[in-house]
């Protein structure tokens, strides 16, 4: 998410996870698909509608893909792809083209921890037009899909190969694909904000289950002080709080627990970027390059990308790629 909120004000996100199995200590999987071993339900609180939200994943089967369904609507199945994207101002939406209240917004932290986790199957039902912000990182999801466990499938894992650069521009900022040096994605973001308390940050990470954790799943969305009150005016982020992002004003870090690490603003780009990407609809094999980007050019470029049939190929995917936990 780009940019959110409101005054402190206690949790209301409260996870209510099934016990599922202990994640196996494994170096290297088969290249195969994999879901989750049960489904697993969670209530929360949506960022913008501030409405009680409960969120289920459902396994689902080989070469189903990530799929979204509102359970409250009598409405088509919303597949996690690059072109059922509507809106980009503040989150990554799914839509429906044909029936505008079909919508399912912030779908970019989930992503992200489904990316992360090498998950490629499941359905995901929410009873609310957004998904559950909880404390505005990806990490709440992570412990969703540990607490559900991961089961391989009897197919085979295919990823997509960036061939050749593709790039999008926006003013200052762009974002870039271009081929990889390494066998998964690799990101190598910057970020520019006027605010000291933010300032130039760079990052740079290969992609693994394992960087996933470590580096970018705990890292919040962020704002700045100055950006609540238009957010209000609009009616959105109705459910936003201290307990669900960072909020910047000036120099000064208004959570009394301060940030979690003196680069988060950058990480969670990062880890938006994760989410974002893994609506190709497959991991990528690619080298991502971005400065001050968001939602809106992470879209682009993968438009740009699909709309070169010589810039992709979709193959399967390296057997190495490494599943084990932090």
């Amino acid at each position: 998410m780009d940019s959110l909120l409101m005054e402190p004000k206690n949790r209301s996100a409260t996870l209510e996870p099934v016990s599922g199995p202990a994640q196996p200590s494994v170096k290297h999987l088969p290249a195969v698909q994999h879901t989750l071993h049960h489904a697993i339900s969670c209530v929360g609180t949506g960022l913008h509608t501030g409405a009680r939200i409960t969120l289920t994943l459902q396994p689902a089967p080989a070469g189903h893909g990530i799929v979204f369904k509102r359970s409250d609507l009598n409405a088509a199945l919303l597949p996690a792809r690059f072109d059922y994207v509507v809106d980009t101002r503040l989150s990554t939406v799914l839509g429906d083209a044909t029936n505008p209240t079909n919508r399912i917004a912030t779908i970019e932290h989930l992503m992200a921890a489904l990316n992360g986790c090498g998950i490629d199957n499941v359905l995901v039902l929410v009873d609310g037009p957004e998904i559950p912000v909880f404390d505005g990182s990806a990490a709440d999801f992570v412990f969703l899909m540990d607490c559900a466990g991961r089961v391989a499938q009897e197919a085979v894992r295919h990823r997509i190969d960036v061939l050749r650069p593709v790039r999008v521009e926006q003013g200052d900022a762009f974002v870039e694909l271009s081929p990889a040096p390494v066998q998964n994605l690799h990101l190598d973001l910057s970020i520019d904000f006027p605010a000291e308390a933010i300032g130039k940050q760079t990052f740079s990470t290969e992609l693994t289950p394992a960087t996933f954790r470590q580096d970018l799943a705990r890292n919040r969305t962020f704002t700045l002080r100055q950006e609540i009150e238009a957010l209000h005016k609009a009616g959105l982020a109705r459910g936003g709080s201290l307990d669900n992002a960072i909020v910047v004003d000036g120099s000064e870090i208004l959570n009394p627990s301060g940030l979690r690490c003196p680069d988060e603003f950058i990480r969670h780009k990062v880890m938006d970027a994760v989410g974002d990407l893994y609506l190709a609809g497959a991991p990528l094999r690619a080298r991502f390059t971005g400065h001050r980007s968001g939602h809106c050019l992470n879209n682009k470029v993968l438009r740009a990308l699909f709309a070169d049939p010589a810039a992709w190929r979709y193959v399967p995917a390296h057997a190495s790629f490494s599943l084990a936990a932090a």
